[in-house]
């Protein structure tokens, strides 16, 4: 019979490698599966300005490095493999079965789930290429870098007046697109905006082109509703038209929300089922920031390891 583990870790982003560092330290010996995406968005972001402990800012490929580093020297063994399918138990200190194909499968009597979230995009040229080249989907993590400049934000949900509010306090304007000719925000968010007098907000529009050649330079719009067309020159386009959580091979094992995020119990990492804890975006549709991400991934390896003592 294959080795029952105590900690397999499904994800290698902050909350993933976090997890690892203190499931290891505490001798859990977990196994670390890092998916398809090996470091999570992060990968995807040149420079991380607001993590504590980096005064100049760091690479994000590089800060993913580190942390893959730090879990390897504490022994995480690191498996560069993705989860096909699990199959979760219900009993209290059941075995878990972790499948990374039809052959190839892992046991464990603990689990973690850290596999993240994706942004949505809208689906048209150079977005993805210019994924941190003056393209984000997070204000508070990228904002910075265009401070006293103008940027436009797309969307009309609170995601995206959360979006421009934060940025119409260090952005010379923000102009706030909108593909309906109304806003889905709450009321609050709404009145917040409109009382901003750099946010200007274009109902009935819709982005058709990305313009720049290395960086972003602009976006061409079309008014929907009058027919036309027009260019915006911005440093920065933040997309906020919603996340979609890394859930799909876990929708018939635990309990989601509405939008596919796992919930865990009030004031702890624990899922509906015993043994199996959720950290980082896969159960956060708010924050969605790497050090609340690796907060939670400390969380659940503590709750992982409580959880094994008793």
């Amino acid at each position: 019979m294959k080795k029952i583990h105590n900690c397999v870790i499904i994800g290698s982003g902050p909350a993933g490698y976090s997890a690892a560092i203190y499931a290891a330290r505490a001798g859990l010996n977990p196994v670390l599966l890092s998916g398809n995406q090996p470091g999570g968005q992060l990968t995807t972001t040149t420079i991380i300005d607001n993590y504590l402990g980096f005064p100049k800012g760091i690479d994000g490929n590089d800060f993913m490095d580190n942390c893959k580093k730090q879990a390897e020297r504490f022994n995480t063994k690191i498996i560069d493999k993705s989860v096909t399918k699990v199959s979760l138990s219900t009993e209290k200190k059941g075995i878990h079965y972790i499948f990374l194909n039809n052959t190839e499968k892992f046991k464990s009597i603990g689990v973690i789930i850290a596999t993240g979230s994706i942004p949505k995009f809208l689906g048209i040229d150079k977005e993805k290429e210019f994924m941190g080249l003056g393209i984000s989907s997070c204000a508070t993590c990228d904002g910075f870098f265009h401070k006293n400049k103008d940027v436009a934000v797309i969307g009309g949900g609170d995601s995206a007046l959360e979006e421009a509010n934060y940025l119409a306090n260090i952005c010379r304007k923000v102009y706030l697109l909108v593909r309906k000719n109304y806003l889905r925000a709450s009321k609050i968010l709404q009145n917040r905006i409109l009382n901003k007098k750099n946010v200007y907000i274009l109902y009935n529009s819709n982005i058709i082109e990305i313009i720049g050649n290395d960086f972003l330079k602009g976006i061409k719009i079309l008014d929907n509703k009058n027919n036309t067309e027009n260019i915006i020159f911005i440093s920065g386009l933040f997309i906020a038209i919603g996340h979609i959580p890394n859930t799909k091979i876990f929708g018939n094992e635990l309990i989601l929300d509405k939008n596919g995020y796992i919930l865990t119990e009030k004031g702890n990492t624990m899922t509906n089922k015993p043994g199996v804890f959720a950290a980082g975006d896969v159960q956060d549709p708010i924050y969605r920031q790497a050090i609340t991400s690796a907060g939670s991934g400390c969380m659940a390896a503590l709750d992982l390891e409580k959880y094994l003592s008793i």
